[in-house]
């Protein structure tokens, strides 16, 4: 199960690697072009709006496992510790309902938006919206993942790195590894 984990944290990484790089240079090209030439790529904004899409709903799995979202902590802390796993397992349950009930809804939405098509690339709006559905079926794997540390210690898993940073931390230097961040 770790080996799968690995490699499925390292594939949701390098895809968000690859979109934010494919990202980047449209957007470069876009705007050196307009600089040097006054001359615009016409797809350009759309498909990095697009991708900036994929990014969110690909990417939200990786912060998921990082405790990265949003969460207010205030009363679980003032439950017992029996209190506290059931709030938790009580959360992990809603996020999977949730998760199930968005991929249910961008699967609605693919549907729905089948025959539409964006303006400047002419590709169907099932192709955007199919984000949704991956990204959410991302979400429920990466949450079943860290689920059993999440319920019972109330801990995230890290993600590993190859930073220099990481790197120094593992080392046992933090005074240089926290600075450095």
């Amino acid at each position: 199960m770790k080996t799968f984990e690995r490699y499925f944290v390292a594939l949701n990484k390098w895809a968000l690697v690859l979109l934010l790089g494919a990202m980047a240079v449209i957007v470069f090209a876009n705007v050196t072009l307009r600089y040097l030439t006054n001359y615009s790529i016409t797809w350009s904004e759309e498909v990095a709006r697009y991708l900036m899409i994929w990014m969110t709903f690909i990417g939200a799995g990786l912060a998921l496992r990082t405790g990265g979202h949003v969460a207010i902590s205030n009363f679980q802390e003032m439950l017992g510790k029996y209190g506290q796993r059931a709030l938790r397992i009580l959360i992990l349950l809603l996020l999977l309902a949730f998760f199930s009930l968005m991929i249910w809804m961008g699967l609605n939405y693919m549907e729905r938006a089948r025959f539409q098509l964006t303006p400047a690339t002419r590709v169907s709006f099932r192709y955007i919206y199919a984000a949704m559905p991956i990204g959410f079926s991302l979400l429920i794997v990466h949450l079943l993942l860290v689920a059993r540390s999440f319920v019972m210690e109330n801990r995230f898993v890290d993600i590993e790195t190859d930073t220099p940073s990481a790197a120094l931390a593992e080392s046992g230097d933090t005074h240089i590894a926290a600075n450095r961040d």
